[in-house]
């Protein structure tokens, strides 16, 4: 059996953490905006730590598993 943990939750967190899907942090006026589809360098960054520090603490210290097969 193989572990889909890392597949499924990197998805999901990419997908997400998107500047500007759900949220962009920092906006272009405001510390956080929330659905404006608009992204900058800066949102980038900080989606980018955002998403590295949430995929190490499901991964590595809580440690999820999802297996599927036999």
């Amino acid at each position: 059996m193989q572990d889909w943990a890392p597949v499924f939750i990197s998805f999901l967190l990419f997908i997400l953490l998107s500047p500007g899907l759900l949220f962009q942090m920092p906006a272009k006026s405001r510390f956080i905006a929330f659905g404006n589809f608009q992204t900058s360098v800066a949102s980038i960054l900080v989606h980018t730590i955002i998403f590295f520090a949430l995929d190490a603490v499901f991964l590595v210290a809580i440690g999820v598993h999802i297996e599927f097969g036999n």
